[in-house]
């Protein structure tokens, strides 16, 4: 029987499904692609055995974490962009693309912790003007839509959320992770994800070469963006900053980070 796997419909997920895609992985899943949130909601539903799954839907959900793998980054991630049109500490709404939670607590983290504002939170399209020319005061775009966009020729004030991340904690921080409800499989799909993962890391040139034209964006952003930005590989220092997000934005599940 093959494996059911969720993966997200961004960019930065590509390398790690690249061997499921097309290398020996292929034989053995059925691979679907969505937004994160959504791909939370098929592992919750069993319509998959496993998703990339934002940690703070893993937390959320109770769901058990692969270890090994995932979205991360240490610095700058450069699709994680919040842009306002008032002073940081001002903010009192924030527009944001609901498509990944851990993205939406990151961002009233960094607004709380860094700058001491506690805004709502409000549901909208990522479109910047659109959200902006409603009354909100902020808005965060992420994932694809936000490597479309140059943050400096808006005219707004913007923050890369993993730079702004790191400054508070100097640690990585982990978005997403491979994930499925207790009772997995874990050592065999574990195995799945990382050899998945060996097979694209092998190919980057490719996979910026087949990806760039498809998500509108220059080859340079594309191969900056895979290479210097997003990181793939968990290990204890992604396990600490995980444990610290979960920590700041109250979402703390025992044992998660170690999973992880």
């Amino acid at each position: 029987m093959k494996h059911r796997v969720g993966a997200v419909s961004y960019l930065n997920t590509v390398p790690l499904v690249w061997g499921m895609l097309h290398g020996p992985q292929s034989e053995e899943v059925e691979l679907s692609f969505s937004i994160p949130s959504a791909c939370a909601r098929e592992v919750e539903e069993d319509k998959t055995h496993i998703g990339l799954v934002p940690v703070a839907e893993i937390a959320r959900l109770g769901l058990e974490a692969l270890p090994g793998v995932g979205i991360t980054c240490l610095g700058a991630v450069r699709s994680i962009l919040l842009f306002a049109r008032v002073p940081w500490r001002q903010v009192r709404v924030l527009a944001a693309d609901l498509s990944s939670r851990t993205s939406i607590q990151l961002a009233l983290v960094i607004l709380r912790e860094r700058y001491g504002a506690e805004p709502q939170a409000i549901q909208m399209r990522p479109v910047l003007g659109e959200m902006l020319a409603t009354g909100a005061d902020a808005a965060l775009i992420i994932g694809d839509p936000a490597l479309t966009i140059d943050p400096d020729e808006t005219g707004l004030e913007w923050l890369d959320l993993g730079m702004e991340w790191f400054s508070l904690t100097q640690l990585p921080m982990v978005f997403a992770a491979w994930a499925g409800k207790p009772g997995i499989p874990v050592e065999a799909l574990t195995a799945l994800t990382r050899n998945s993962y060996h097979f694209g890391k092998s190919r980057l040139p490719d996979i910026i070469d087949a990806e760039h034209p498809k998500r509108r964006i220059s080859r340079e952003l594309a191969d900056r963006y895979l290479r210097d930005h997003i990181r793939f590989e968990i290990g204890p220092a992604e396990q600490r900053g995980l444990e610290v997000f979960l920590e700041l934005a109250r979402l703390r599940q025992p044992g998660l980070a170690q999973r992880a």
